[in-house]
Formats: structure tokens, C-alpha cells, sequence
């Protein structure tokens, strides 16, 4: 895994073989992150980062300039790698949450410029999660939620739609 830009620029990270995240590829993250850069400014921004995983996504918005990241993540072995990597990076503006996804959206009362959900492609209830974000007001005006997932969803027709991309077996929507 490697960071593509930023402060971290080329800084690859070696995954645990044992990880069970499934990462985005270095293809759709440049692609996704191309993408971004022509939506948002990355200075001074609060991220949120569900299902976190490796921590990736997260490390290549603090790589960019976000102020804050929060991550979500459940399972011990990518909470122990994410913490690993933010000591050796000596990133201190990430804050990592073990909890459940769902659990956490509805407790949280924080807004956010940047929503980032990357569920397990085999999770049932992943189409609910704009509706959660949407719902708990967790976007700060003129915020972005971005859902990666399987070709098996379709979002367009949810009302806070914006943009659909397509690489290879990774897809993006964007909502507003």
C-alpha cells in the first residue's frame, strides 16, 4: 500500500499478510483522489473514514493536508495496524474508533466536510448508510459523502446523488 500524495508522498506501507480488509487499489485511489482534488480543498478539513480498514484513505487525506480524521474501524488487527502507522508516521490528528459502524453513526453529532465508507462488499445493509449520514445531518454544508462498494449497488436514484464511477471491480458514488 502506498500514500500517492502530499506530505507522505510515495510512502509505501507494508499490510500485514493477516489483514482482512480488502484495500482499495493504488489505481482507484489515485483515480478517486484525481477525482477529489477537482471537488475540495484538503487544507483544514475533518474527515470521516468508515469501515477504515488499513487506514489508507484516511492517511491520504492527513498526507494532504486534513486537519482531522476519524476512523472507524471494528476489527483488532487494522485498529493495531492503522495505530502502528500513525507512530511511525508520528500522525497525531487521527482519531481511531473501534466501534460498529452502524453503532457509531447513530451516536455521532459531529459534521464533517468528507464522509468516506468503504464496507465490506458483502455487507446487507451498506445502502443505508447515506441514508444514515443524510439523516443525522452529519455533513457540513457543501459536504461530501463518497460510498465505495460492489457493482451489485445503484444510488442514482437516491435523492442526495451526484456522480457514479466505475474502476474496474471498484465503484464510487459520490452524494451531496
Amino acid at each position: 500500500m502506498r500514500i500517492i500524495s502530499g506530505k507522505f508522498k510515495s510512502r509505501r506501507l507494508e499490510v500485514p499478510k493477516n489483514i482482512t480488509a480488502r484495500p482499495t487499489t493504488d489505481f482507484a485511489k489515485e483515480s478517486l483522489f484525481n477525482l477529489l482534488n477537482n471537488r475540495i480543498s484538503f487544507d483544514d478539513i475533518d474527515m470521516l473514514d468508515l469501515f477504515a480498514g488499513t487506514g489508507s484513505i484516511g492517511f491520504e487525506f492527513i498526507s494532504r493536508g486534513a486537519k482531522r480524521v476519524v476512523s472507524i474501524e471494528l476489527e483488532d488487527i487494522q485498529c493495531r495496524f492503522i495505530k502502528k502507522v500513525c507512530n511511525e508516521l508520528k500522525i497525531d490528528n487521527l482519531t481511531l474508533i473501534k466501534a460498529n459502524v452502524f453503532k457509531f453513526l447513530l451516536s455521532c453529532n459531529t459534521q464533517y466536510d468528507v464522509v468516506f465508507a468503504d464496507a465490506p462488499y458483502q455487507t446487507e445493509n451498506i445502502a443505508e448508510i447515506p441514508d444514515l449520514i443524510f439523516s443525522r445531518n452529519l455533513l457540513k454544508d457543501e459536504g461530501l459523502l463518497v460510498v465505495e462498494h460492489s457493482a451489485a449497488f445503484d444510488f442514482s436514484n437516491h435523492p442526495h446523488f451526484s456522480e457514479h464511477r466505475n474502476y474496474g471491480n471498484v465503484n464510487f458514488t459520490f452524494f451531496e
